[in-house]
């Protein structure tokens, strides 16, 4: 164990990892936005009972068939449809920025590369099925051998030299030319080779023998199960277990919540999307509250140990419920702690694992729909559920169903935590009026 401890922590501090990470964060706001765009733009009718809500039909009406609609549009071609683009600079800026070197220059470099490889349409328009999530893994491909090379080339001084005085910016403009002449001299020829020998794409390549298997994997039971057992092992030992899986996932799971956003954009309902696993679905219907399902452990706290509000589970519980609330959960994974703790080890880990397997049969046996969203990581449960299943009510019962399940799921094992620091407690005490006594 010791040495899986060691060699997780070396994967979450490797540097390419962490840039690739680092990359996904920087360009999350505008994939937040462009999802969230779609999903208003297609945004179903409410029935509540005598309620009735049409939101897509009061804006027709307002300003025109599909007319409003051009704006959320407008918005996913700036963030969903380029988000290979993005990504490519944002992991070249993060790695260059981690040798010390010039991330803006190795970013626009990666840029610059990327839209080399990629395959115009016949009027010469730069093709948008790669530029997208589709071309997501070239763009880490690109972007890190790029970044190597001009961290190589500029470390071995095959730059030019300016005088001293001169401006910064222009130092370090003619300080990357020869780098950038002699990559982009390189990624030129192998795109010609690829043209004229292979006569596909490398995007093409590279989708077929790495990124379509790895998604198809991605979208099964199995694959979830593995991402939910692993993020909650390496909790317990106290590594971030997001942060060092999220780089491995991240390429793999938003092209599957893309295709889900552009067929709920082309008029599919939601329940006929292709994919069920996405990072939403693990988000919004198994890390309720955080990794664990913690907003469920302190539910269950304030049941089992309601009427002692002294103790030390209540005092964590009632401290950590208003971040908890917004899936911010390390007060109680610290302070309950739940890290190197052997009795909330088995729930902490099965929780998660088993409302894997709820979720995952309720999306695919069409109880809910499936994600067809991506909403900010802060957003509470309920409200979570509702957005990310395109405004089905659905998801929210499956967010309520799965929060049952995971508090009496944890309520054995608090009231057993409980009962064994209640008892340390009044040793202690005892032992401190002996020592009174005596003294």
């Amino acid at each position: 164990m010791n040495k899986f401890i060691e060699i997780a922590g070396r994967i979450g501090s490797q540097r390419h990892l962490v840039a690739i990470r680092d990359g996904f964060v920087s360009v999350m706001p505008l994939i937040i936005v462009g999802s969230l765009a779609v999903l208003i733009n297609n945004f179903p009718a409410i029935n509540l009972g005598g309620l009735s809500l049409d939101f897509v039909g009061m804006m027709n009406n307002a300003f025109g068939e599909g007319n409003w609609q051009g704006l959320g549009g407008n918005i996913w071609t700036a963030s969903f449809a380029i988000l290979g683009l993005l990504v490519a600079f944002s992991i070249g800026y993060n790695l260059a920025r981690s040798y010390g070197v010039d991330g803006l220059a190795a970013g626009i470099l990666s840029v610059a590369s990327y839209i080399m490889l990629v395959p115009v349409t016949e009027d010469w328009g730069l093709n948008f099925a790669w530029l997208g999530a589709q071309g997501l893994f070239v763009a880490i491909i690109v972007s890190i051998v790029v970044t190597e090379l001009f961290r190589y080339l500029i470390n071995t001084k095959l730059t030019i030299k300016m005088p001293d005085g001169v401006p910064g910016g222009v130092t370090r403009s003619f300080q990357a030319l020869i780098p950038s002449m002699l990559i982009l001299t390189l990624v030129a020829a192998v795109q010609l080779f690829m043209t004229l020998q292979i006569e596909l794409s490398i995007f093409e390549v590279i989708f077929k023998v790495i990124q379509q298997p790895l998604q198809g994997f991605g979208d099964s039971l199995a694959a979830g199960l593995v991402i939910a057992f692993l993020n909650h092992i390496l909790w317990f030992f106290g590594l971030h277990g997001t942060n060092i899986i999220g780089s491995v996932i991240e390429p793999i799971y938003l092209p599957l919540i893309e295709q889900n956003l552009a067929a709920f954009q082309a008029g599919a309902s939601a329940y006929d999307v292709p994919f069920t696993v996405t990072k939403p679905f693990l988000d919004t219907f198994v890390f309720m509250g955080g990794s664990g399902t913690t907003f469920a452990l302190l539910l269950a706290i304030f049941i089992v140990v309601r009427k002692q509000r002294n103790h030390p589970y209540h005092q964590v519980a009632k401290l950590s419920a208003p971040a908890g609330l917004f899936n911010i959960n390390e007060p109680v994974i610290f302070g309950l702690p739940i890290v190197l703790n052997p009795v909330m080890l088995i729930p902490f880990i099965l929780v998660p694992v088993t409302l894997t397997i709820v979720s995952y049969v309720a999306l695919t046996t069409g109880m809910v729909p499936k994600t067809v969203a991506i909403v900010p990581w802060t957003t509470p449960p309920i409200i979570s559920g509702y957005l990310v299943t395109g405004g089905s009510v659905r998801g929210v019962l499956l967010q309520l169903v799965n929060l049952t399940i995971a508090t009496a799921m944890y309520i054995p094992f608090v009231m057993a935590g409980a009962k064994a620091m209640t008892a340390e407690i009044n040793k202690n005490q005892s032992a401190a009026k002996e020592g009174e006594k005596i003294s």
